[in-house]
């Protein structure tokens, strides 16, 4: 599944700010059991804002992590929370189909 959120950042905090904290709490979450990786997006003309996409084995093992439990993660979401503007897009499961180029 595809956890999906929009971040755009408050004046005075950079993406590369951002991004940089992101790699960080991204490399202990990525521990938890389901976890199957992150990616940042700059979004075309608002080089500001980021599309953020968490990759999990499912809702459950997703909804099951604690960023409570590391002391730095909590700090760096505490962080982004009154430095971003954060919007949930959703949560989407993994295709059904997918259309590739070349298939017929």
């Amino acid at each position: 599944m595809k956890f999906i959120f929009e971040v755009r950042m408050k004046p005075g905090y950079t993406v590369d700010e951002y991004a940089e904290a992101w790699i960080r709490a991204s490399e202990v979450i990525q521990r938890t059991p389901g976890a199957l990786g992150t990616r940042l997006h700059r979004k075309i003309g608002e080089p500001d804002t980021l599309l953020a996409i968490a990759s999990w084995e499912s809702k459950a093992a997703r909804d099951a992590k604690d960023d409570s439990r590391d002391q730095m993660v909590k700090a760096i979401l505490e962080k982004h929370a009154r430095n971003c503007e954060i919007t949930l897009l959703g949560e989407f499961e993994e295709p059904e189909w997918v259309v590739l180029p070349g298939q017929s």
